[in-house]
């Protein structure tokens, strides 16, 4: 069973995401996620934290493409790819004001595949690179240009779309919020956090059947389960889900953490 954990990192002091890494690696899971919002660059927090493993696959989920120049990205990722072979993907995503996303995110794919660097060649094994993919349009870039595809916020009937959408050959990756020790009521804060500032999240669920209702006041319960697996029984089921569904991996995200958290999901695990 390929399964990771998905974190954020932002305010974190550096000690402690390596002694996360080191959790993560050590309880056995093969990868170890982390977003880019208001924190560390991207692959200055990846190189960190792949200096501080051994084993461990490290990946963006997502680097914002609208932070940094493609050659950047491209460089960074040949680097990073140099020095740890086979231990990092990069997932992509963001948004430029004002711009068509697809088209945006086409562009920027491109500017890395022509990125002019002749002192440091793509490295082999060349690093996984992953779109932060929704809807079919991006699905289908996704497929086109990359290895796959890093949905976040979905239940696994997106998985099953995603999966066709991306056909056999490609590498599908899917985020999955859960809560193993503490009050659903942080469920409910996740979910209204997405509901209400993140339009193509919004956009998404209405794709999926879930009406204006679903998504007033925070989200409905019906909203609620479907996103986040409360309880032991209910987020090895919904892991199992994502995996029957079509996904190659599915990263978890554990709200409302305690220390024991990752040891208990752990042991969840076959």
């Amino acid at each position: 069973m390929s399964v990771g954990i998905w974190r954020f990192f932002d305010g974190a002091p550096i000690g402690a995401v390596r002694e996360t890494a080191a959790e993560v690696e050590e309880l056995g899971f093969d990868a170890l996620w982390f977003g880019e919002y208001a924190g560390r660059d991207a692959f200055t927090q990846a190189a960190l934290i792949l200096a501080a493993t051994s084993r461990l696959t490290v990946a963006t989920g997502i680097a914002r493409f609208d932070r940094r120049a493609p050659i950047t990205a491209e460089a960074a990722t040949r680097a990073l790819g140099e020095a740890y072979p086979g231990r990092f993907t990069v997932g992509l995503g963001g948004h430029f004001p004002g711009a068509r996303p697809i088209s945006a995110m086409r562009e920027y794919l491109e500017g890395m595949d022509t990125a002019e660097l002749p002192a440091l060649p793509p490295p082999s094994p060349r690093p996984r690179r992953l779109i932060a993919a929704l809807g079919p349009r991006a699905l289908d870039l996704a497929a086109e240009r990359t290895d796959g595809a890093h949905p976040y916020f979905v239940p696994p009937e997106h998985t099953a779309m995603a999966r066709e959408r991306l056909g056999p050959g490609k590498y599908l990756a899917v985020e999955q919020a859960v809560i193993l020790d503490a009050s659903p009521d942080a469920a409910r804060e996740h979910v209204g956090l997405y509901v209400r500032q993140a339009p193509h999240h919004q956009a998404n669920l209405r794709r999926l059947g879930f009406t204006d209702d679903d998504l007033a006041d925070g989200g409905s319960d019906r909203l609620v389960d479907a996103i986040v697996a409360t309880g032991e029984q209910a987020a090895a089921d919904r892991i199992q889900a994502h995996l029957d569904a079509g996904a190659d991996h599915v990263c978890v995200q554990v709200l409302a953490r305690t220390p024991k958290s990752y040891g208990l999901l752990a042991d969840l695990l076959p």
